[in-house]
């Protein structure tokens, strides 16, 4: 019988290790399954609401659709459909696609105004993430690894058979390097095996399918390292070094990165969306009080082209109207740009734990993998903007130049295309994970090799 196939059975022998193994397995294959789900779920949403849109178009088209037809009353009563779909690998790290809109419904109003209105984030509910593939790699198998790794040597020593162990004629570095080895490939494959069906299933791109795989190889070597290294270097029982093992794990998962998160809120504060949406309405609002022409000159500041188009005559005009939207978005613009500047400072600097911090470094490569993180949103938002002002080149004319709005006009409208995936590979996340793995892997080699050479003696 060879030295692996005696390890196989005697890892599988013991129940709490092969409990684990089974376990992570489980887990990960329900977390797979979530995640698809919750993104077939989007899918279907995003499939209801166009068929919803058609049929709202529909009846505007026939209302408002008419020889004589007026484009503000179109405009102010045709919603224009733009949707976020979720990328192949979303299912593997939802990220921020559970918590902000992926449909949103505009129109040529104020926009500021309506992407914001919808920020109903619970924060308590938000707090305990999702329950996917991105959960399971950081949170549990961490804790599968200390399962099979934190008697690693102790057991042999209170056994009494460490001693017999270093002395065989397989060195004592080669059978923990064979044993971690093992429980090193059987923890992947239970990580990884549900996550490439599910990405063969929604038939993810290869190159980011191996990136969030080599993402997977490299915490969970992290994590085989450090369990090796404090198996290595401790003296005392298994109990002792499950307990340093567990402590470990909270440090690293739980307690450093929920203070790294609050002192970069602390440091980077950011107001909240929906206070953009009410600054935006107070301009609106303010417009009805005040003279036209004061409204217009700050208009035609960025739309000199309609200047000289026919004065406003009477109590209101469309074209007022949409102009002091218009006039409400560009007051708060700075406040915008300052929120999102915020937003996208908070994510460098979490990106940038990473060098500390593997749970941080990986949460960063799954989530920009699947571009499901915050800059995939701000993508999502930005791409809205466009598509607004495309509205705005179209409907303009119409009013501005008071042309009537007919039905053939409603085929001319612009139409959302989903934005393409902004997915990539955060090459500094990678290389700060991979400079830890490095690190803890070699102190756990010394640490081996010390043990090695520190029992020989004794065994002889």
């Amino acid at each position: 019988m060879s030295a692996w196939k005696a390890d196989v059975k005697l890892l599988f022998r013991a129940r709490l290790s092969a409990g684990a193994l089974l376990l992570l397995l489980l887990v990960s294959a329900l977390a797979v399954a979530a995640g698809l789900a919750a993104t077939a779920r989007q899918r279907d949403v995003i499939g209801r609401v166009e068929a919803a849109q058609r049929l709202d178009l529909a009846s505007v088209v026939l209302e408002y659709g008419k020889p004589d037809g007026n484009a503000g009353s179109a405009a102010y009563y045709t919603f224009h459909l733009t949707t976020d779909p979720p990328s192949p690998l979303a299912f593997a790290a939802l990220g921020q696609r559970d918590v902000q809109p992926y449909v949103l419904r505009v129109r040529l109003l104020g926009l500021q105004s309506q992407l914001y209105e919808s920020e109903t984030l619970n924060p308590e509910l938000a707090l305990p993430g999702a329950f996917d593939f991105a959960f399971v790699l950081i949170y549990l198998a961490p804790l599968v690894i200390i399962a099979l790794m934190y008697d690693l040597v102790s057991g042999e020593r209170e056994a009494g058979r460490l001693r017999l162990l270093v002395s065989l004629p397989v060195s004592g570095r080669g059978v923990w390097a064979r044993r971690s080895v093992l429980r090193y490939l059987l923890v992947l494959g239970a990580l990884l095996g549900p996550f490439v069906v599910g990405a063969v299933i929604s038939r993810a791109p290869v190159g980011e399918t191996f990136a969030i795989a080599l993402a997977a190889a490299l915490y969970v070597a992290f994590w085989l390292g450090l369990a090796l290294l404090v198996a290595a270097r401790g003296r005392s029982s298994s109990a002792a070094n499950g307990a340093a093992l567990i402590g470990c794990w909270i440090v690293l998962t739980l307690l450093v990165p929920a203070l790294a998160n609050a002192v970069i809120s602390r440091a980077l504060p950011v107001a909240k969306g929906i206070d953009l949406t009410l600054a935006q309405r107070e301009l609106v609002h303010r417009a009805w009080d005040i003279p036209k022409q004061e409204t217009f000159q700050r208009f035609f500041v960025n739309h000199p082209e309609w200047r000289d188009t026919p004065p406003v005559l009477g109590r209101f005009h469309w074209k007022w109207y949409y102009a002091m939207h218009e006039v409400g978005d560009d007051g708060v613009s700075a406040e915008v740009a300052e929120y999102r500047r915020s937003l996208t400072a908070r994510e460098v600097w979490t990106a940038r734990l990473g060098w500390l911090l593997p749970a941080a470094a990986v949460q960063t490569l799954l989530h920009r993998a699947a571009d499901s993180d915050l800059l995939a949103h701000l993508a999502y938002q930005r791409d809205i903007e466009r598509f607004h002002g495309r509205l705005r080149d179209f409907y303009y004319p119409y009013l501005f130049q008071e042309r009537p709005f007919q039905n053939a006009d409603f085929e001319q409208m612009p139409r959302y295309a989903p934005r393409p995936s902004s997915a990539s590979l955060p090459v500094s996340s990678l290389l700060g994970l991979l400079v830890l793995v490095v690190l803890v892997l070699g102190a756990a080699v010394t640490a081996v090799r010390s043990l090695s050479l520190s029992a020989a003696p004794d065994a002889s």
